[in-house]
């Protein structure tokens, strides 16, 4: 694979300040579409808090970010712990005085049977891609509250519209994550705070590709262009919110 094949980097970035004064959270910020994100999301203004799992890797998109006169800060923390998500939110606000997005892209899968599949292993898969998206929003929609408007984006994926075999922990929690995103948005529009789910097809990202190292790779898109969507989507006007969106590869096939 060359490197175009899983750039971090969103294509003709232009910068603007669209987002500008927006504090924007994102998980699973180091590499792939979190990476897309907080580049583009940068670009647009935006101070960019990285989440991720590995603190080391947070830390280099964060000082790649400020190398491009971003403000970015980095949290290295597992979202499905309470209590470091607890802390995660905390140290934002305490930074940068409000979080104004929270963006749920932290995920994990691990391709076995049921059969083959530990309970630890489930209840990791379980853990990082539903339990972490309602920690992390239960912490900051009362952040938001009191600012009295927010944004939070789930990261779900066609996996939570269609099943194939051995993922099955990950299909019940991209299952899982679009329903609690619909949840949350029945229940936090009253507060002024949006919820949008993201139906997110495939991508040439190291998640998928180191899993599928045969998959065609021109069969799907560039992480980028769903960032530019996620950007879209938070543009909006006050009065208006997507509560789901999909973006699919033009040559996905399995969707019509």
């Amino acid at each position: 694979m060359d490197d175009l094949t899983v750039s971090n980097q969103p294509a003709n970035l232009v910068k603007d300040n669209s987002l500008g004064g927006k504090t924007v959270f994102v998980t699973g910020g180091a590499s792939g579409l979190g990476a897309a994100l907080c580049n583009l999301l940068a670009a647009s203004g935006a101070k960019i808090v990285v989440g991720d799992l590995k603190k080391d890797r947070a830390e280099a998109v964060a000082a790649s970010l400020r190398g491009s006169d971003a403000q970015a800060h980095a949290i290295g923390f597992d979202v499905g712990d309470p209590r470091a998500a607890e802390q995660a939110v905390n140290e934002i606000v305490d930074k940068f005085g409000a979080l104004d997005v929270l963006i749920n892209n932290a995920g994990t899968d691990i391709t076995l049977s049921m059969a083959e599949m530990s309970a630890d292993e489930w209840l990791r898969v379980i853990s990082t891609n539903l339990n972490g998206p309602f920690l992390l929003a239960k912490y900051a929609s009362g952040q938001m509250k009191r600012n009295g408007a927010g944004h939070i984006v789930n990261i779900a994926s066609t996996a939570a519209k269609r099943a194939w075999p051995n993922a099955s922990a990950y299909h019940a929690s991209k299952w899982g994550l679009l329903g609690l995103s619909h949840a949350m948005h029945a229940e936090l529009r009253p507060h002024n705070i949006k919820v949008t789910a993201v139906i997110a097809g495939g991508m040439r990202t190291p998640f998928l590709l180191d899993r599928f190292p045969d998959i065609d790779v021109s069969t799907l898109q560039d992480p980028a262009n769903v960032a530019k969507a996620v950007k879209s989507v938070l543009l909006l006007p006050d009065e208006t919110v997507v509560s789901e969106i999909m973006v699919l590869p033009m040559r996905e096939t399995s969707w019509p």
